[in-house]
């Protein structure tokens, strides 16, 4: 029986083992159904008389709606990874303007929420530039924002490499560049990606802000449907699929990276 018991519903006592595809299959079913029941009695005492028709009714809508936001979480996925390197690189510099400004940077995007930074962006910004494009500043301003968090885990990932190391690289020869590529991002690479696929989730959750300035991503069109029906569970539940459908492959993906960049300490 204990034997059972700890096979089935207990991890290994050694980090580095796993349990069983079959062990953690169940529990997560298991999980899986709790929920479903909470979550299930729990609407069962609103008595709602649900109308979910109007999902085949708005389907393109909501379709439309989530391919934007795919396409747009995409573009700002990217971008905000290039200025988060870029801005990093900044904060290491020894020119002291790029520090200064790296810090005011850092401080003005975590100073402030993201909607105050959409609102100034857009409707100030934006509009003083005669920039008319909803999307692209859209896209701009969120990876932005996204870039700045992304520069702080980068920066405390390579602080985070001994001193020690750099000077034993440059012992052997290696330039800068070299002593990045095969001392420091290595090592670095398995503890940034906990934060970074956390940072990138939040960035996709984020673009729905963006609906506030009529960008027809996934929650304007949820918004649109609930103002044509006043229909609000019928026309906000579909966004907790939409987004896991867009989140979950990449809390997958960088939990299979963290698992390859793997190695003895």
């Amino acid at each position: 029986m204990n034997r059972w018991f700890r096979a089935w519903w207990l991890a290994p006592e050694n980090p580095e083992s796993s349990a069983s595809a079959w062990a953690v299959g169940l529990n997560g079913l298991l999980v899986a159904l709790l929920l479903a029941a909470l979550f299930a009695a729990t609407f069962a005492q609103l008595r709602i008389d649900w109308n979910w028709a109007i999902l085949g009714d708005y389907r393109s809508l909501f379709w439309k709606g989530w391919l934007e936001t795919l396409k747009l979480s995409a573009i700002s996925l990217v971008l905000s990874a290039l200025i988060g390197a870029a801005a990093a690189a900044a904060g290491r510099s020894r020119i002291l303007a790029l520090r200064a400004l790296y810090r005011f940077y850092i401080e003005m995007a975590r100073g402030a929420p993201l909607l105050i930074h959409i609102m100034v962006g857009y409707y100030v910004i934006a509009d003083a530039l005669g920039w008319e494009s909803r999307f692209w500043v859209g896209v701009t301003i969120l990876s932005a924002f996204a870039g700045a968090y992304i520069a702080e885990i980068l920066r405390s990932g390579i602080e985070s490499i001994g001193a020690s190391q750099r000077d034993a690289a440059k012992a052997i020869g290696l330039s800068t560049a070299q002593t990045y590529r095969f001392v420091i991002i290595p090592q670095m690479t398995r503890q940034l990606l906990p934060p970074l696929a956390g940072q990138f989730v939040s960035l996709i959750k984020d673009s729905s802000l963006l609906s506030i300035i009529a960008i027809e991503e996934f929650t304007f069109a949820a918004q649109s449907v609930n103002a044509i029906t006043y229909s609000a569970f019928e026309s906000y539940l579909p966004l907790l699929l939409g987004y896991w459908a867009l989140t979950i492959p990449i809390s997958l993906w960088t939990r299979r990276l963290e698992e390859r960049a793997a190695y003895e300490t």
